[in-house]
């Protein structure tokens, strides 16, 4: 059961960066809820997507998998991917196991609500609709790039993304939670194909915009290829802006750690440098910029350290500065 005294956090976003920070904030006293895209069309999601007509469930199975609390044998076995050689290659059990529950319960969100009780998940887990959307990218030079998948490798600078159908209902559920929120937490993820796409569902927007809670934006700690090649940190934030036609956030978070030399030469091969935070222009911006050390090494990858990033949103609820 959730403490109604307990603050209440919206989290908005998609991808691996949305799950790595899940992970912290569910350790804290908080009424968590993750609003995830449902642009995805690619890999196992946009298999089941194209054959089932169903949502992409893809960036729900890793939001479910990181707030969860069951035996980790559990979590592994729902994020299995198989690889065989046969129908089931590169489908995960996760992804499988959504399906089949929207095929049981005849909805989507039903199905998403079921397996949350299944894996004791720790908040609430919300489509950003209940329904498949198609991300499109109007690029600088006017040609337009249809598919969340295929958007990053146009090797074109991105002016614009929209989504397809015209008429896409949010959730009541989801518009509740962002009226009631104390906090409302805005990435880390993909600018244009993880982060926008929800932002770009009617009403959602609207909604994040007019929203008395305070306001969060988790900068990438590095730039994108495809999405955001030489972008700085503000560079971001307007990109946001410039797609919801108003200046919604209060504060930004951003790393403050130097990036080895040996990690940065890793990245250089995707052409990814880490972002500039350019401090001026971010405070012309109207934003509090809180630096600190919020970098983890991973495989030779670097992540935002999810403990360390939870506990300053954490401190950031307490202050209602």
């Amino acid at each position: 059961m959730t403490n109604p005294k307990q603050p209440k956090v919206v989290i908005i976003g998609g991808g691996t960066g949305l799950s790595v920070l899940l992970r912290g904030l569910k350790k804290h006293p908080i009424d968590l809820t993750a609003i995830v895209t449902v642009a995805d069309d690619g890999g196992s999601s946009g298999r089941l997507r194209d054959e089932l007509n169903i949502p992409p469930p893809g960036d729900i199975r890793n939001v479910l998998a990181a707030l969860s609390d069951v035996e980790p044998l559990l979590e592994n076995m729902f994020q299995h991917r198989f690889s065989t050689k046969n129908e089931l290659s590169g489908h995960s059990l996760g992804n499988l196991m959504i399906a089949a529950l929207t095929s049981i319960t005849g909805d989507f969100v039903h199905a998403v609500q079921e397996m949350s009780r299944v894996l004791n998940v720790r908040g609430k887990v919300l489509p950003a609709a209940n329904q498949s959307v198609v991300l499109h990218a109007e690029m600088e030079d006017g040609t337009v790039v249809s598919g969340e998948s295929k958007i990053p490798y146009s090797g074109k600078r991105i002016k614009r993304v929209f989504l397809t159908p015209d008429h896409i209902k949010p959730l009541p559920e989801t518009i509740r939670a962002i009226r009631e929120a104390d906090l409302i937490i805005v990435g880390p993820g993909s600018l244009y194909t993880s982060i926008l796409p929800n932002l770009l569902v009617p009403q959602i927007g609207e909604e994040v915009c007019s929203a008395k809670a305070r306001k969060v934006y988790i900068c990438n700690l590095m730039t994108q290829a495809g999405e955001t090649l030489d972008f700085t940190a503000s560079d971001h934030v307007k990109a946001i802006y410039d797609h919801m036609s108003c200046a919604f956030m209060d504060t930004i978070l951003v790393n403050n750690e130097v990036i080895p030399e040996q990690i940065k030469e890793k990245y250089k091969e995707e052409l990814s440098k880490p972002v500039v935070y350019d401090v001026d222009q971010l405070k012309s911006l109207g934003l509090h910029v809180i630096f600190d050390d919020i970098v983890t090494r991973e495989k030779g990858m670097i992540r935002h350290n999810t403990n360390k990033v939870a506990d300053i949103l954490s401190n950031l609820i307490k202050d209602k500065k």
